[in-house]
C-alpha cells in the first residue's frame, strides 16, 4: 500500500513512530505534491487547513483523502473525507481517534490504519472528539487559576502529573499542542456552551504566540 503523507516533521515522527518497516510511505513537502502519486491508496494531510483551495485540491485525488480536523467537523469540510485527531502528542499512541460520515469510506480508512499499526476510535463527527476537548478544558482551566494567582505554572503540572499520572502537566500540555489549536476548539465549543470560553489569560498568550 502506497500512502502519501503532508505535516510538520514532528507530526510525521508521531504517525510514524510504531508503523512498521514495510509501510510504503511517501512524505511530501506540499499537498501540491499529492498529484505526483497518483496511484496512491491514500494521502494524509496532517497539516490541513480548513479553505476552499486546499479542499479543491484534496477533492481532485483518486483516494481515500484523512485529514487532521480537531475542531472542524466533516460537514465543514468534505462528507469524502476520513477526519481525525492529528494534534500534536495525540499520534503517539496506538489508538487514532478519528470520523466518517460516508460508510463506504470505513473500511478502507481501517486499512489504512492498520498500515500504520494504528487502531481507529470511530466517534460522532462533532468538534473536538473526545481527549482533545478534555485536555483543552483542563488547560483552560489551569490558566484560569494562574490568572487568580493560585499556584504557578510549574507547581501546577507537578501537581497535575502526581495527581492524575498524566504524561503532561496542562500548560506542557498547552505549549505541545499549540495554544491557538486550543483557542480556536474553545471557541468553537463555546458556541453551544458557554462554559467552554478561554481564559482572557490563554487568549492572550496565543495572540503572540509561534505556534
Amino acid at each position: 500500500m502506497q500512502i502519501i503523507l503532508h505535516g510538520t516533521e514532528i507530526a510525521k515522527q508521531e504517525l510514524l513512530m510504531k508503523a512498521p518497516p514495510i509501510t510504503t510511505v511517501h512524505y511530501v513537502p506540499s499537498i501540491q505534491n499529492f498529484s505526483d502519486y497518483p496511484k496512491a491508496e491514500a494521502y494524509i494531510d496532517l497539516s490541513f487547513e480548513n479553505d476552499k483551495n486546499t479542499i479543491t485540491l484534496l477533492k481532485k485525488l483518486n483516494a481515500l483523502v484523512i485529514i487532521n480536523s480537531v475542531s472542524d467537523m466533516l460537514a465543514e469540510t468534505d462528507p469524502a473525507f476520513i477526519r481525525i485527531n492529528g494534534w500534536p502528542g495525540f499520534l503517539e499512541t496506538a489508538v487514532i481517534e478519528a470520523s466518517f460520515v460516508q460508510a463506504n469510506l470505513k473500511q478502507p480508512a481501517e486499512a489504512v490504519f492498520k498500515e500504520l499499526n494504528k487502531i481507529p476510535e470511530w466517534l460522532p463527527d462533532e468538534p473536538g472528539f473526545i481527549t482533545p476537548k478534555v485536555i483543552s478544558m483542563i488547560i483552560n482551566e489551569a490558566y484560569f487559576a494562574l490568572e487568580q494567582e493560585i499556584s504557578s505554572k510549574e507547581e501546577i503540572d507537578t501537581a497535575m502529573k502526581l495527581g492524575t499520572a498524566y504524561p503532561y502537566g496542562p500548560f506542557e500540555w498547552a505549549k505541545k499542542i499549540g495554544l491557538n489549536n486550543i483557542v480556536r476548539l474553545l471557541n468553537r465549543l463555546s458556541k453551544e456552551k458557554t462554559r467552554y470560553a478561554p481564559a482572557p489569560l490563554l487568549v492572550q498568550e496565543a495572540l503572540t504566540a509561534k505556534d
